[in-house]
């Protein structure tokens, strides 16, 4: 009956929803390159609102202190959203860089999904995980990482100066429900945030709308689009497989993620003189010195191995600690670990409380797709993550360690000294795009059918940062109680997006979300550091991690680079009416349903919808030949004259028209590029068009495109 009552849109089904910094300001440029055109980090994001649709705040981290800057914080000039108060001390969780403060759970209550103990009814973060998004894209400037006694740097946001509203919607043991998640998106709409960051998508296709541009969460994001607000969202985390993207619509921006040039690495030293590389964020044992190694299957107590796995060293009482005391011990790194049953944390605590010198994780197999990450540790500690690698430790032990004829240890002689790796290394063949970062192409429908529209769209850190975390936080068992959490997903490279896009923003308060997008897009790069062109993660045949060639469907138009984003010379701009076409030409959309979202009649003008006017190009059913057509706005301050160049893989060809064209500040023109089948080969082919101005602006886009034989 609902669906029929005036005011009514559409009624969907609730479903789930899933979540899915110290190094990277200076790996993007921010302090030398983008912070002193802003006024210095103290003023970079000024009166920018960020919105954070997550899993709350903890409000009393020092990433989020107002009393951080010298200069502080007034009221907002525009700015209307509420501050709740936390119901246990009374006190606002609002304190001008925290500028707003609201929890959505209705649907979670209604569901019985939601414990007030462990949930929170208030913003306070109960995860850990939308404390680490907002650090990232608007956290304080130079605020000291410390743990376990060690600063791992210092952390800073992408926009420190910009103010923090927060939505939560997100809680730790379910997620979220879509109705709370798109009641948080419209609430930021109406307080009037300037930008949306998004670490949420659909864990699975709605089953209420045949497109995926019209599911609740796009539809309800190009309302926010439609009032001015620009909007990142992550990519998903369902990589390195194609059509994994769990964000669709060219409204949008779409990030992957990618890994940095800074990698901590270790290494364990067997008194064979063998040298094991692997990862542990520990200090070294002391140096010059070797220990005894001794294995926890062998040191148990009694028959205590009965209840739990004791090699995974998790519990210390079922380990004999006279045995263990000032060696190091050797665990096994079994599935527990890749549940989240067994932590790292766990191991260190158990080796602490032992009085051993040190640790080892063993890592005898290893199910595809398992992601190891260095975790923290205040005494010496590595995992060993090549199998091979373990075999040899576990061979050497074995040779060294003599037993009685029922197997039991005589003596350890194995020995072995852990190295130092606190000290990160910085790589030259960086950014990579992440492993577990989704792919490419796009899909129109829950059916995968191929979209005329690219996605991801940009490329940023989103790999081992450093941000806050909230003590409550339970997310990573590695960071329980932990004010700072090290970890990895396209959540992270989204508020980096939403931090940056801040700082365009406020150096050009006028543009439109889709002129933004444009800048961070049309002026991002495809090379690495080192001059190559960028590589991907990807699976070998045999389940290794491998390194290929990146393509658009790994990182859109490329990896971020914030300071040419805010001098991009031309945008393709693109309003509320051109979303309108997008949606209204792409095949098989029912113009019923578009008229249920947007209350607006369709318009064909645009044709097809690879005429959107979008900073990448893509045609997936390229027959015979194809005009998409592009328009430009010269948003410098100068006419500037552009040479059109273009360049494609070659079984399609690709031409552009005109080959220049001067436009004066302000000015908009239009430039088409005809694509034509030279040979059906079954896969995408890839390309771009660059248009390079006679003030030193350079505008690339990507092409791809499938050719069909009819």
């Amino acid at each position: 009956m609902l669906r029929r009552s005036p005011g009514v849109k559409s009624v969907s089904r609730d479903w789930k929803v899933r979540k899915l910094t110290t190094h990277t300001p200076q790996f993007l440029g921010l302090p030398t390159d983008v912070w002193p055109t802003g006024g210095g980090y103290d003023r970079a994001g000024e009166d920018i609102v960020i919105g954070f649709i997550d899993s709350g705040i903890f409000p009393h981290h020092p990433s989020f202190a107002s009393h951080h800057t010298s200069v502080p914080y007034g009221p907002h000039p525009s700015y209307k959203g509420k501050c709740e108060d936390d119901p246990r001390t009374k006190l606002s969780f609002c304190n001008g860089k925290i500028i707003g403060a609201q929890h959505f759970a209705e649907a979670a209550k209604a569901a019985g999904a939601f414990n007030p103990d462990v949930d929170f009814a208030s913003p306070m973060d109960g995860d850990g995980h939308g404390s680490h998004t907002a650090a990232i894209a608007a956290g304080n400037n130079g605020v000291p990482v410390r743990m376990h006694g060690y600063e791992f740097g210092k952390a800073s946001g992408m926009a420190p100066r910009a103010r923090i509203a927060v939505y939560k919607a997100l809680y730790r043991l379910f997620g979220g429900f879509v109705s709370d998640v798109v009641a948080a998106i419209d609430q930021a709409v109406h307080d009037g945030v300037d930008i949306l960051s998004l670490s949420v998508g659909p864990n699975s296709p709605p089953t209420t709308t045949k497109t995926t541009f019209l599911n609740p969460f796009d539809a309800t994001l190009l309302g926010a689009v439609k009032a001015g607000v620009f909007v990142a969202q992550a990519a998903g985390n369902g990589g390195p497989f194609p059509k994994t993207l769990v964000s669709y619509s060219p409204w949008i921006t779409t990030v992957a993620a990618a890994i940095d040039d800074r990698r901590y690495k270790n290494h364990l030293t067997l008194g064979n003189g063998k040298m094991l590389a692997g990862i542990g964020l520990s200090p070294s044992t002391r140096p010059h010195r070797s220990y005894k190694m001794v294995s926890a299957n062998d040191v148990l107590l009694g028959s205590s191995g009965v209840r739990y796995n004791p090699s995974d060293c998790q519990k210390p009482e079922v380990l004999n600690k006279k045995l263990v005391e000032g060696n190091i011990l050797l665990c096994g790194y079994s599935f527990n670990f890749v549940a989240g049953s067994a932590s790292i944390k766990k191991v260190a605590e158990t080796a602490r409380h032992l009085g051993a010198a040190g640790f080892v994780l063993v890592v005898e197999n290893v199910s595809p797709g398992t992601k190891f990450d260095p975790v923290p540790s205040g005494i010496p500690g590595i995992l060993i993550t090549d199998v091979s690698k373990s075999m040899d430790l576990i061979d050497y032990y074995n040779v060294t360690t003599s037993r009685d004829w029922m197997g039991r240890v005589k003596s350890f002689k194995a020995e072995g000294s852990i190295g130092d790796g606190l000290e990160p290394i910085l790589h030259k063949s960086a950014p990579e795009v992440a492993l577990f970062s989704a792919r490419g192409p796009n899909t129109k429908d829950f059916s995968f059918q191929d979209a005329d529209l690219l996605k991801p769209d940009i490329l940023a850190p989103g790999s081992l940062i450093w941000s806050a975390w909230s003590q409550n936080g339970t997310d990573e068992a590695n960071y329980v109680g932990e004010g700072f959490a090290l970890i990895s997903g396209t959540s992270m490279a989204a508020p980096h997006i939403a931090g940056i896009a801040a700082l365009v923003k406020q150096k050009h308060p006028q543009w439109s979300p889709a002129a933004i997008k444009s800048a961070l897009m049309t002026t991002s790069t495809v090379m690495d550091r080192a001059g190559r062109p960028l590589q991907a993660q990807q699976y070998s045949e045999t389940e290794t991690m491998t390194l290929v060639k990146a393509t658009p469907f790994d990182y859109g138009s490329g990896h971020v680079n914030p300071s040419a984003a805010l001098d991009p010379g031309l945008v393709f701009d693109a309003g509320y009416e051109d979303y309108l076409g997008f949606l209204c030409t792409t095949p098989g959309i029912n113009a019923h349903e578009i008229r249920n979202f947007t209350n607006t009649p369709c318009n064909y003008r645009m044709r097809h919808p690879s005429n959107f006017n979008s900073p990448s190009i893509a045609v997936s059913h390229l027959v015979r030949t194809q005009t998409v057509t592009r328009r430009v706005t010269n948003v410098a301050e100068e006419e500037e004259t552009y040479t059109i160049t273009s360049r494609m893989e070659p079984s399609i060809a690709i031409e552009v028209s005109p080959p220049a064209m001067t436009l004066r500040a302000g000015a908009s023109r239009e430039f088409s590029v005809t694509l034509t089948v030279r040979s059906v080969t079954g896969a995408y082919s890839f390309g771009e068009v660059t248009l390079k101005g006679s003030r030193g602006h350079k505008v690339s886009l990507p092409v791809v495109a499938l050719g069909q034989k009819r």
